[in-house]
């Protein structure tokens, strides 16, 4: 079992930058594939960034590609997403998630295992 805690959200005007993070505690969080996904209201969960294991390699969603880098701390357990240049659209939940595959970066959240309960972004124009 991984336990993930995500923390960081808030209100943010346009324009601005904020960081999320991403707590994990239970089994190995260096051996597992991280990602961040994010939910509006109503609309489907989205895939936004993602690092995988063992090479940190990196996969973004265009809509963020140059904006949003996501990084891990293996020795802290801890997964983040430094946001900048946000827009009202990145308005939504954020989740981050844990997948075992061991094949790139999963974009689908059914490849990942475990979330965590989410953290809202409200970006204001």
């Amino acid at each position: 079992q991984v336990q993930l805690v995500e923390s960081g959200g808030g209100l943010v005007q346009a324009g601005g930058s904020l960081r999320l993070s991403c707590a994990a505690s239970g089994r190995t969080f260096s051996s597992y594939a991280m990602s961040w996904f994010r939910q509006a209201p109503g609309k489907e969960r989205d895939f936004v960034a993602g690092i995988n294991w063992p090479f940190g390699r990196t996969a973004y969603a265009d809509s963020v590609k140059g904006r949003f880098t996501i990084s891990r701390d293996n020795a802290r357990n801890t997964l983040y997403l430094q946001m900048n240049s946000l827009k009202p659209e990145d308005t939504a939940v954020y989740y981050c998630a844990a997948s075992g595959s061991r094949v790139g970066v999963p974009l689908m959240g059914a490849e990942y295992d475990y979330w965590g309960q989410g953290t809202q972004l409200t970006v204001s124009s």
